[in-house]
């Protein structure tokens, strides 16, 4: 079989090179000339643990090669897949979906034969009946179907999740469109991946109730982490006790900073206007929005409380920008927040990230300052800030931290280390939900 995957966004690259491997022909298409250069030359656009070397694996053999050429690419493709951006409208909130319904128009163009076209991208419900509309219009002549299929990809563990998910969604009515993706997905079959065929809008609809929800038990969390440190109980020790309860799971349960990157953002925001424009209005989940936005103001609130009320003239040492760790991806992530907060209150920030550094340049103020290493951050510190939790912050030498720091304090917003090991080697430690 030969695929499109038009996009090579953090979707579209992992999808196209796990198809690949699947034994699949895959041809990736961009516009941006300059990116496909770059794959060309193996040097990936994104940071995922294990890519660059698949990718290059899959090229080498044959399977997999990137063009700029999209009607090349589809005119004798079995299927086409949609991975391009659908970032939220200004002003509304809504999902822009002006880069799908491009696309499929230049798909209707280029089709030769019997094609699904396949969403990839996240999309709101109905999306799939427009793009099959676009296309209809441009070529009335034309043998298609339109599919959901959305993706369950986690940045840092993407090809894991391709690889081995808990599941996957079709979204079709139409049989001989099944036949196809079936054979797209026969690996996974072999494996007994659990795959649920369901109408298109309920693929759709699915991927925003999965996220929103996760948002929602992330927000949960954090919300009873506040009350645990006015009633003197342990976040951790609540999390592990409601964890076990088969009903609700111990995953999602970490209290943070509040949620950001390319998914919760985006999606919480555009499930509500979605449920909005059918009257149908989702309370909680607007909830769930409007307290994970003031939750990452609050938290520069905590690193100035913990120089004493004010920032202003005072050095603050930040470790991890990213919204997670193993990944590059700064979309809307905590750091900016609070970060944009520290220097506006007068503060200077030095920062270090493993990879994030390069797109926090393109989102955080021009004064920050960016470090070789953690412990670069450091000297003449009034406070380090632990944002985001990567592997190398959790392992410190705190006793040149200690000697490094202008004033021993730390501000864990991940819960890193042990409140009572940091009181016994002299930080004044604060974190999240312990009291």
């Amino acid at each position: 079989m030969r695929i499109a995957m038009i996009g090579t966004g953090y979707v579209g690259l992992v999808s196209g090179t796990c198809f690949s491997e699947f034994g699949i022909d895959v041809v990736c298409v961009d516009k941006d000339a300059a990116k496909i250069e770059k794959l060309h030359q193996n040097i990936m656009p994104i940071y995922e643990p294990g890519l660059d070397d698949m990718v290059a694996a899959n090229v080498e053999a044959g399977r997999l090669s990137f063009t700029t050429d999209l009607k090349e690419a589809v005119k004798d493709a079995d299927a086409v897949f949609i991975a391009v951006g659908t970032p939220s409208r200004r002003g509304d909130g809504h999902a822009d979906l002006s880069y799908v319904y491009a696309a499929a128009e230049e798909i209707a163009d280029s089709m030769t034969g019997y094609t699904v076209v396949v969403t990839k991208s996240t999309v709101p419900v109905g999306t799939g009946d427009e793009v099959e509309r676009i296309i209809r219009a441009r070529r009335p002549d034309a043998q298609f179907d339109v599919v959901s299929n959305p993706e369950f990809l986690r940045e840092g563990s993407a090809i894991n999740d391709f690889m081995r998910p808990d599941r996957v969604v079709i979204g079709t009515e139409s049989e001989k469109a099944r036949k196809v993706m079936k054979q797209l997905y026969r690996v996974l079959y072999l494996i007994e991946t659990p795959i649920a065929f369901t109408s298109r809008r309920t693929s759709e609809l699915i991927k925003y109730a999965g996220n929103t929800f996760l948002a929602t038990k992330i927000t949960f969390i954090n919300e009873i982490a506040d009350l645990c440190e006015k009633v003197g109980a342990d976040v951790h020790d609540v999390a592990k006790g409601i964890g076990l309860d088969g009903r609700i799971g111990k995953k999602f349960l970490h209290p943070g900073p509040g949620y950001g990157g390319s998914c919760f953002p985006k999606d919480t925001l555009a499930l509500v206007k979605t449920a909005r424009d059918y009257n149908a209005p989702l309370r909680i989940v607007e909830t769930v929005v409007a307290v994970n936005e003031a939750r990452k103001k609050q938290m520069a609130e905590r690193v100035i409380a913990a120089c004493g009320g004010s920032v202003k003239g005072k050095t603050i040492s930040v470790l991890g920008l990213t919204f997670k760790p193993n990944t590059d991806d700064m979309r809307d992530s905590p750091s900016i927040d609070i970060v944009s907060a520290l220097i506006e209150a007068g503060a200077t920030v030095k920062a270090f990230d493993p990879e994030g550094m390069e797109e926090a340049k393109k989102l955080l103020p021009a004064a920050v300052e960016y470090c070789k290493d953690a412990y670069a951050t450091m000297p003449g510190a009034h406070c380090a800030v632990i944002i985001t939790e990567w592997n190398e912050f959790r392992a410190l030498d705190l006793k040149k931290v200690k000697s490094l720091l202008a004033q021993p304090s730390i501000v864990d917003l991940r819960n890193v280390y042990v409140p009572e090991e940091m009181a016994e080697l002299g930080f004044a430690y604060s974190s999240i939900g312990r009291p």
